[in-house]
């Protein structure tokens, strides 16, 4: 016969496996109100109906374009409606937009052409943005596929990439719209600059010669007050939304103790403070795609003092069926903007982590 001590032995250890079972289940419940510091129920809400927007006006062969007067940029669009996806926890293979980040996938895929450039010839007048784009969205999607046979076609694919990228760069280190001009902007290097650091992150090989150039050019890029110009050759006064797009490329490429990446934030958080409104000379979008990420990746403190304001005019300003017009260049570009800006807390994949 058990003795009274022992009973409660035994009891006690029934109870410490339960406890311990117990642990390794996940709590539906809290999992499903959990969420990131300061993305509100609200917010999240605006993501969900944002996101089912992007699922369902995705074309048949896998794209978004712009309906503007501005062109269609198959690429760029799509390029940048994928990353929204991707930036919602969603991958080729998992995720409940899984089936549209494949399909959008194979669309880009399907515009590689033989010299490298990924790019729906005929449909677009500046094939390097889309270019950048959809080599920083292929970069991220490398590692997360499964199937061997797809993975090797997007390595294939984006070793070309990178190949036509290094032919392309001018000899001051930056790019311009297409791959055979020899010149350069900033808001085109930029492009070039993230679509390298997300093909680095997935262990595919980068000249370091070029990123090396195309930091520097950045760093000739910039004005005393810390603000980065529209090209490195040229005088002119700092532009706010490439100085942001500037700061984000530095950061996250980890350059946390650059000069020009500290002197840059810092006239990038002077600057936003002092925008009562948010048309930022009419790049707003632009502008939030950036801002958004420099202060994010900066440190949790900016991220503090920039996010609450922006999530609030996003919600305030979605479109009643899930879409935010941006910038005049029309609804996919501009959900796609306000969507990875108002995942960036979820850290889904690595170029935009802290």
């Amino acid at each position: 016969m058990r003795t009274h001590k022992s009973r409660l032995s035994w009891l006690s250890g029934l109870i410490a496996v339960v406890v311990a079972f117990q642990a390794t289940v996940p709590n539906v419940a809290t999992a499903a109100t959990d969420r990131p510091e300061m993305v509100t129920a609200e917010a999240e809400k605006a993501i969900e109906n944002g996101l089912a927007y992007l699922a369902r006006t995705q074309a048949r062969d896998g794209s978004w374009r712009s309906r503007t007067g501005y062109g269609s940029y198959p690429t760029a669009m799509t390029s940048l409606a994928g990353m929204a996806l991707l930036m919602g926890g969603n991958t080729p293979v998992e995720g409940k937009y899984a089936k549209n980040v494949r399909r959008a996938v194979d669309y880009l895929l399907s515009c590689a052409n033989p010299n490298g450039l990924i790019a729906r010839m005929g449909e677009e007048q500046r094939p390097m943005y889309g270019h950048g784009f959809g080599t920083m969205f292929l970069g991220e999607v490398y590692g997360m596929e499964r199937s061997p046979t797809r993975q090797a076609r997007i390595r294939k694919v984006l070793v070309k990439a990178i190949q036509l990228t290094a032919r392309s760069q001018s000899a001051a280190g930056g790019w311009l719209y297409t791959p055979d001009s020899g010149g350069d902007e900033g808001s085109v290097t930029i492009t070039q600059i993230q679509g390298l650091r997300a093909c680095r992150n997935a262990g595919i090989k980068v000249p370091k010669t070029v990123i090396q150039r195309a930091a520097k050019y950045i760093e000739n890029s910039a004005n005393a007050d810390g603000g980065i110009r529209y090209r490195a050759s040229m005088g002119g006064g700092s532009r706010p939304p490439i100085t942001a797009a500037a700061v984000a490329t530095l950061y996250n490429a980890g350059e946390y103790e650059n000069p020009v990446a500290l002197k840059s934030l810092a006239y990038l958080k002077k600057y936003l403070k002092g925008q009562k409104g948010r048309s930022y000379g009419g790049h707003q979008y632009y502008m939030m795609l950036y801002a958004g990420q420099g202060m994010y990746l900066s440190s949790a403190e900016n991220w503090k003092e920039y996010f609450p304001g922006t999530r609030d005019w996003l919600i305030k300003s979605q479109a009643g069926d899930g879409s935010w017009q941006g910038d005049g260049v029309g609804e996919t570009y501009g959900t796609a903007v306000a969507l990875m800006t108002m995942q960036l807390p979820y850290a889904h994949i690595p170029l935009l982590q802290r």
